[in-house]
């Protein structure tokens, strides 16, 4: 197997034993047709190199990889959802694969997702939809595109069944995928184990979070509130990246959050098309509990459920005080947030806030796309010119922009030669509004045409490279 030096097998997890996952064996699917691979992150494991064949044997069988975990497991958790708590949860249609390092050290799970059976099926198939994998692939491109950290989409295989569901046109094609996320630890997986009563297994997640994910605290004098302080700065960066992005998630159940504040399991996400602090992603959130607005709400709520959990193991008031640093946190981060994709800097808190608070202010109002204002005003007083003479230009005008455009002139720009890049000369920015979503898919659906899937995703990763603010710009292959 033509492994790269790069490829660090690390296989940690199944060292926790019996008590944290279970044994499963992949399903066995009738066809495999390569329909996505992720060659930048590949290269990043080490995994670049594969032979095509290999590629199948290892993302659409499953066969184990090189001095990696022995078995696929299938992981035990619990979670609240829509604030409802499920002791029957776990993953159901996937299980951890393998774990690796990057070229930076960090730990990273290969895990997968409509990869068949497990015992927390709770009576579904196991399988995912080749539109919900196609839907995973853009959400993962366009975050890691605007900088929120993300999981990554590294392998999708079409595996040739016919599914039944009640929310898109039946049969649906299948598919199975392979993401590379750092951690699938989960808020729901310390849940568990509060629930069974077990504190010794919640030590032993703490201790092995800390030792794995987040080794800085190896020296804190109390380790549970510790890891919470540090998953709740994680989780509030992760929440002003969304917010930032415009992105509404979904479905914020705590057993879809996890320890290292990186966004993953993507079911029915939304961008926002213009700024509406209620816009709601699922059409099952009836009362819009995870909308746009109410998202760090959302978050800061799964979060006190984490604390609950480790109050099994831990000192309440150490606790408490770790829990209440999020909305400190969490301020100081949306204003970090949106002054990295406006590409300006800071001028201090007042200033800061002023600018956001404006900006919200304007595109209330105004009937402008929330990616077309980024894109035009990237770099501030940069872009000046090229916004007012653009095809938004007549838009920007009137006393609520006249405030934005006071608090702007505030911001020096970072790097303004990002300006220089070529996609600053398009009229519109890349996005990736549900039309587009749909218009990419329709084209798969009815004439198995990939052309326009991978155009958007060669466009989005060139836009991320303008903008400057993703971990780095990988290489694709679809509908091959």
């Amino acid at each position: 197997m033509p492994v790269s030096p790069n490829y660090r097998p690390d296989p940690l997890f199944e060292r926790l034993g019996e008590e944290f996952s279970d044994p499963v064996e992949p399903a066995d699917f009738p066809d495999s047709i390569l329909r996505y691979w992720n060659k930048g992150w590949a290269g990043e494991i080490g995994l670049g190199e594969l032979y095509a064949s290999e590629r199948e044997a290892h993302f659409h069988r499953f066969e184990r990889l090189p001095r990696n975990q022995l078995q696929p497991l299938a992981m035990r958790y619990h979670g609240h959802q829509f604030r409802t708590y499920n002791p029957q949860l776990g993953d159901g249609r996937g299980f951890l694969f393998a774990q690796v390092r990057d070229r930076t050290g960090r730990l990273l799970d290969l895990a997968t997702k409509g990869s068949g059976q497990t015992p927390w099926s709770r009576g579904g198939d196991g399988r995912l939809t080749l539109k919900g994998a196609v839907r995973e692939i853009l959400a993962t491109e366009m975050l890691e595109a605007r900088g929120v950290y993300t999981s990554k989409t590294l392998a999708v295989f079409e595996t040739g069944e016919e599914l039944a569901r009640n929310d898109e046109p039946s049969p649906a094609r299948s598919a199975v995928l392979t993401r590379l996320g750092h951690s699938h630890l989960r808020l729901g997986t310390f849940q568990r184990h509060a629930y069974e009563g077990a504190p010794e297994r919640i030590d032993q997640l703490v201790e092995h979070a800390i030792a794995f994910y987040h080794p800085d605290l190896a020296d804190a004098e109390h380790h549970p509130a510790a890891l919470l302080q540090a998953v709740v700065a994680a989780a509030a960066s992760l929440t002003a990246g969304w917010m930032a992005a415009g992105f509404v998630h979904g479905v914020l159940n705590t057993d879809n959050i996890n320890i290292t504040g990186e966004s993953f399991d993507y079911g029915p996400w939304r961008f926002m098309d213009r700024y509406k602090p209620g816009f709601t992603a699922a059409y099952f959130d009836e009362t819009g509990l995870y909308c746009f607005a109410r998202q760090p709400e959302a978050v800061f709520w799964a979060l006190q459920q984490f604390a609950g959990a480790l109050a099994h193991s831990g000192d309440q008031l150490a606790l408490e005080a770790s829990l209440n640093t999020f909305p400190v946190v969490y301020r100081r981060a949306l204003l970090d947030a949106f002054l990295a994709r406006l590409g300006l800097a800071s001028s201090g808190r007042d200033k800061d806030e002023t600018l956001v608070r404006t900006f919200l202010a304007f595109m209330e109002q105004a009937p402008i796309r929330w990616e077309s204002a980024f894109f035009d005003w990237f770099g501030g007083e940069a872009s000046r010119s090229r916004a007012l003479e653009g095809p938004r230009g007549e838009h920007y005008s009137g006393d609520a922009f006249e405030a934005w455009q006071a608090a702007l002139a505030n911001h020096e720009p970072v790097r303004p030669e990002r300006l220089d890049h070529a996609m600053f000369t398009r009229d519109d920015p890349v996005d990736l509004v549900i039309e587009t979503v749909e218009a990419v898919w329709e084209r798969i659906a009815e004439a198995d045409d990939w052309t326009p899937l991978n155009t958007l995703i060669g466009d989005i990763r060139d836009m991320g490279e303008a903008y400057g603010l993703g971990e780095g710009r990988v290489g694709f292959l679809a509908g091959r």
